[in-house]
């Protein structure tokens, strides 16, 4: 366990479905759980999008299994009374409707970095890459993860207990510090009209960094990059592969390293992180050989007067890509009573 966090009273063994749901891929695993451990039973991954609802997914998933004796499901996007919507997909979910399916069992839908929270309540140091040792200092935690989209969420530390609460911060405005980042915020203002860190800190972030780069700072671009630019599924990561002997591309991850570093030190200072700043999603661990650390950690730190506050915040990420996952599991025996 990473960091204690609150348990419910009222946990017993079960049968239990958890859910990671994001704006591309959803994982689904069913865990059988004895009171004090998961065990895994079966699991899957679909992409989000080729589905019309989550029922017809979790159908194709139990496919003539024993129903579940519980639910739980972390969605990206905000959860209000038991519904969400679903950013950057086309549809949303209904805690009551999911339920009324399978015998009005509990079924529990909480925000994708709310289940990455709890999920740390059952990782080990091997599942983290410390970037900042910092200081050990009693308080609260922050979260921030790039991915499809920028989630983040706090822990609230009450003495004994954590207690994670989630946040639509990755919406909140970009705030442009150099030149470079006024001329971005202008490109992104008249792409997108509003700018938010999720425009950056994200997949189709890392595209749009490159396509300003190329389009406004006029960097080369090699005509072999711009073929395969054409032809890969997956341009951003086309753009990372590439980050070593690709001047344009060095440039995108390093403006990408640079914002995310900006942006978790104002998670930081936003909930009080002295405890630790986590680094979750699914980009940060797949690119930790373009992390200097070093300059990584100097831009986490410059923010003049809360300069001495940033330096002793320990900054981690998190490598175990089912943490989310675990964060549901978890939550499902042990819901807010």
């Amino acid at each position: 366990m990473l960091i204690p966090i609150r348990t419910s009273t009222a946990q017993q063994p079960c049968i239990l479905l958890a859910g990671d749901i994001g704006g591309t891929k959803t994982n689904l695993a069913s865990y059988k759980y004895d009171g004090k451990t998961f065990s895994l039973l079966k699991e899957n991954k679909y992409r989000t999008k080729s589905y019309d609802d989550l029922g017809k997914m979790i159908s194709d998933f139990l496919a003539g299994d024993k129903t579940p004796d519980r639910m739980c499901f972390g969605v990206a996007g905000p959860v209000l009374n038991g519904k969400v919507q679903i950013t950057n997909v086309p549809w949303g979910i209904d805690s009551k409707q999911i339920s009324g399916l399978y015998n009005n069992i509990p079924v529990h839908l909480i925000n994708d970095l709310e289940t990455t929270a709890y999920g740390l309540a059952v990782l080990e140091d091997k599942d983290i890459h410390i970037v900042h040792k910092g200081k050990h200092t009693p308080g609260n935690w922050g979260i921030i993860a790039p991915g499809t989209g920028l989630g983040e969420a706090g822990l609230y530390w009450d003495g004994t207990t954590a207690h994670p609460f989630p946040t639509e911060g990755g919406h909140c405005d970009f705030s442009p510090r150099t030149t470079l980042d006024i001329d971005m915020f202008i490109y992104l203002k008249k792409k997108f009209g509003h700018v938010s860190w999720e425009r950056l800190l994200s997949g189709p972030g890392i595209l749009t960094i490159y396509e300003f780069l190329r389009d406004v700072k006029e960097m080369d671009v090699p005509a072999w990059l711009t073929d395969k630019m054409l032809a890969h599924a997956d341009a951003s990561a086309l753009i990372s592969e590439n980050a070593v002997s690709v001047p344009i591309c060095t440039e995108t991850m390093n403006l990408f390293m640079r914002y995310l570093a900006i942006e978790a030190a104002n998670l930081a200072l936003k909930v009080k992180a002295t405890a630790g700043i986590f680094i979750g999603g699914g980009i940060m661990p797949k690119n930790l050989k373009y992390l200097d650390a070093h300059t990584f950690i100097r831009w986490f730190h410059d923010f003049g007067r809360m300069k001495h506050v940033l330096e002793d915040i320990p900054v981690k990420i998190i490598l175990n890509d089912k943490t989310a996952l675990l964060g549901a599991a978890w939550y499902a025996v042990n819901p807010n009573e």
